[in-house]
């Protein structure tokens, strides 16, 4: 116990991933993992502050939260960051109209974009909607413009539903690149921007935060180059071969999120 307390000392906050640590996605709606809504009422009833950070791309924020609080949670829609209203406010910084490869589901989040006479692309996990044609189209579009800009909401392998595992918008982006010889932008996990704006909203320093996630390389490893402290959940996405990660290594592996919770509470204030 002695090492638990030098790894979470000074902790103040706790970043907290939504998918495969909170709940897992499916089959109406999905189903909450085990202990996951009781540990996140301790950790609101506690000290710490709570920041949820998602790569969630097929929802929009609102729905996203509708679905966690039917599911018996207590969050709300300020309390998480999401990458689609970051990826937003990027477009309008640069002047940039989107071609949308994106999920009707998270649709809503741009509205306010202006898509026309698209001069990028901006990709998102959509699901069915991966279709070679529409692959195709948003290789084209890249292809023909001089300067092209794709920009992409997140770049997970996996993750896990009800059902088992699912191709995530990392491998889709992969293949843009090498179509297309060029580099995406990511937004959202493991992009240190998204989890510096996260910090920002919370108040706190990188050094005295925590992200707790079940993505080896995106919650864990983004976490600790921003300089966090990270812990990987043994659910979700979580395969036993993460644990001996060639190159990223969790401050601690953790059976699930109510586990997590027992330990921050007992040794993250000393």
């Amino acid at each position: 116990m002695a090492a638990w307390a030098k790894r979470l000392a000074g902790v103040r906050g706790v970043l907290l991933d939504i998918s495969g640590v909170l709940y897992d996605s499916g089959e109406g709606g999905g189903t909450p993992i085990d202990g996951s809504v009781e540990a996140v009422a301790r950790l609101k009833r506690s000290q710490l502050k709570v920041r949820f950070c998602t790569n969630e791309s097929q929802k929009s924020r609102g729905e996203l939260v509708r679905l966690l609080r039917r599911l018996g949670f207590d969050i709300s829609e300020d309390e998480v960051t999401a990458p689609a209203p970051a990826a937003c406010q990027i477009l309008k910084e640069r002047g940039l109209r989107p071609h949308l490869l994106i999920h009707d589901g998270v649709r809503p989040e741009f509205d306010q974009i202006d898509t026309s006479n698209p001069n990028c692309v901006v990709m998102a996990d959509a699901g069915d909607d991966f279709s070679y044609r529409n692959m195709n189209q948003a290789f084209q579009l890249l292809m023909e413009l001089e300067r092209p800009v794709l920009i992409s909401l997140g770049k997970g392998r996996y993750y896990k539903e009800t059902s088992g595992l699912m191709l995530d918008v990392g491998a889709y982006m992969k293949a843009l690149e090498y179509a297309c010889g060029i580099e995406a932008e990511v937004v959202g996990k493991p992009s240190p921007e998204f989890f510096r704006s996260a910090l920002q909203a919370m108040g706190l320093e990188a050094h005295q935060a925590v992200m707790i996630g079940d993505d080896i390389v995106g919650d864990v490893g983004g976490a600790q180059q921003c300089g966090m402290r990270a812990l990987q959940v043994r659910t979700g996405k979580f395969r036993p071969s993460d644990e001996h990660h060639p190159e990223v290594q969790a401050d601690g592996y953790v059976d699930n999120l109510a586990e997590a919770v027992d330990l921050l509470l007992q040794h993250a204030h000393e």
